[in-house]
């Protein structure tokens, strides 16, 4: 499951509503929806997002968060480490190879590492 397909699920459960309403709702097959959940499709589309707002009458900051989780939610990463150390180039590897062998709590302890506030986000620094 993605963090936008847990976070969808969620909203689901919250307001009492059913795979196949959802999926009505925003306009999409219950099979797509259940996919997109699940992770078995790509990062859902922003007019898809919006809708999911309106439906679930969301608004500002978790308007932006279930935007955001939906960013996160490919489940097809592809790494560029062109141009980087071989430092990166092995992490970016090392981690394709054993990501389905790491503990939760492990997964959780290198997410806090990387979403640590000293790290700047938004992509390769420049300096």
């Amino acid at each position: 499951m993605t963090p936008f397909g847990q976070r969808l699920r969620a909203l689901r459960a919250e307001h009492g509503r059913s795979l196949a309403e959802t999926a009505a709702a925003l306009g999409v097959s219950s099979a797509y929806l259940s996919a997109l959940e699940h992770g078995h499709r790509g990062r859902p589309s922003p007019e898809l997002i919006h809708r999911a707002c309106q439906h679930f009458n969301i608004i500002w900051d978790e308007a932006e968060e279930l935007a955001r989780l939906a960013r996160l939610s490919h489940p097809r990463v592809t790494v560029d480490t062109a141009g980087l150390s071989p430092e990166a180039t092995l992490l970016a590897n090392r981690l394709a190879e054993r990501i389905a062998d790491l503990q939760p709590a492990r997964l959780a302890a290198l997410l806090e590492l990387l979403e640590s506030p000293d790290i700047p986000s938004g992509g390769r620094s420049q300096g």
